[in-house]
């Protein structure tokens, strides 16, 4: 088999002032366009940092697309927008080899997957077999076509969007496709304030055409060597696996979250520390990315179902139940009650 790399290798990290000023200028672009959605503007940063990949589930005309390519026009980088239909073929993701008749030789044909980053537009409308083409990408970052290898650039994000209401003429995704999403999170609703302001920015033209680069691809990868560089005291490791292996204790679970779900957590807490100016993770971090990071993965039980218990919920108890290390780390919120006023600001259901 046959290897060919792609250039774009993990840069070094940058000085603390250096990254916090990147990173703002990253959110606030963004919030040019999306209002009111800070928390979900920053996670979705941390986990193209986390060097993961985004799902962004919820009902129509929320902004889960125009996120998506916010994020992808902040940063002058390669981009590519895939509407995921039932008539998408492999290939078309992929690439294809076509025979030149000139050279009489194949040529390959990158498909929409060679790029930085990469929208996928309503996923659960493609066919099975048209999903199945992201799972070696998406883990690996490389793409195998006709016993060639060819590497994918760094940095590499697949932000991925779908309506979980509507499933007629949809194709759910496996638990092995969810499971390669780093994180699932929903827009929500706005408030009346953000919603005032959005008919004022929105009304008259669409804010996304006007957007420019504040970043490019060099610097998301001396980012992402910054974010790699947090430390995560010992501890907070066995905090991170006690949690994963409280999901698949749990009565209420047919299946509880994968060795790929606690790497990932880790990665994505690395990358909220970096994000609020801190070179450690906190206990705080872990709880607050449980729901976003491993709800997603798991499956209830069909009495949790019947009763209504949402994955979600499920996350949520477990975190409360489970004792935090018993050497700690002090963050500025010690104590629960305090946490609890805070609240998580990567709730779904705020």
């Amino acid at each position: 088999m046959t290897v060919q790399r792609a250039a774009g290798e993990v840069g070094g990290a940058m000085p603390t002032t250096e990254f916090a000023a990147a990173t703002d200028a990253v959110v606030s672009n963004i919030e040019q366009v999306i209002e009111g959605k800070t928390a979900t503007v920053r996670l979705a940063l941390a986990v193209l940092l986390a060097e993961g990949h985004l799902l962004i589930e919820d009902v129509p005309g929320v902004g889960k697309t125009k996120l998506a390519k916010a994020l992808a026009r902040t940063i002058d980088c390669s981009v590519r927008r895939i509407q995921f239909t039932p008539d998408l073929l492999p290939s078309d993701v992929t690439g294809v080899s076509v025979y030149n008749q000139e050279t009489r030789d194949f040529e390959f044909k990158p498909g929409a997957v060679f790029a930085n980053i990469v929208v996928g537009d309503e996923i659960n409308r493609a066919s099975p077999k048209t999903q199945s083409a992201l799972l070696e990408c998406m883990e690996e970052r490389q793409v195998t076509v006709d016993g060639v290898t060819y590497q994918l650039q760094t940095p590499f994000m697949v932000v991925a969007t779908q309506n979980p209401i509507e499933m007629e003429g949809t194709y759910p995704l496996p638990e092995a496709q969810r499971d390669r999403f780093t994180a699932r999170i929903a827009m929500g609703y706005p408030d009346s304030t953000a919603e005032l302001a959005m008919l004022d920015v929105h009304g008259a033209e669409d804010p996304l055409y006007d957007l420019r680069p504040v970043c490019d691809a060099a610097g998301v990868r001396n980012m992402i060597a910054t974010v790699r560089s947090v430390h995560v005291a010992d501890a907070l490791k066995q905090y991170a696996v006690s949690l994963v292996n409280a999901t698949r204790e749990s009565p209420e679970l047919r299946l509880g979250a994968s060795p790929r779900a606690t790497l990932q957590l880790l990665r994505t807490a690395r990358a909220v520390a970096a994000l609020e100016g801190r070179d450690y993770v906190l206990p705080d971090d872990l709880q607050a990315l449980a729901v976003p990071v491993l709800a997603h993965r798991i499956i209830p039980t069909a009495e949790a179902q019947l009763s209504r218990r949402t994955t979600d919920l499920i996350i949520s108890e477990l975190v409360h139940r489970l004792p935090l290390p018993s050497d700690r780390q002090r963050s500025p919120y010690d104590t629960r009650q305090e946490r609890e006023q805070r609240g998580n600001p990567y709730d779904r259901r705020r």
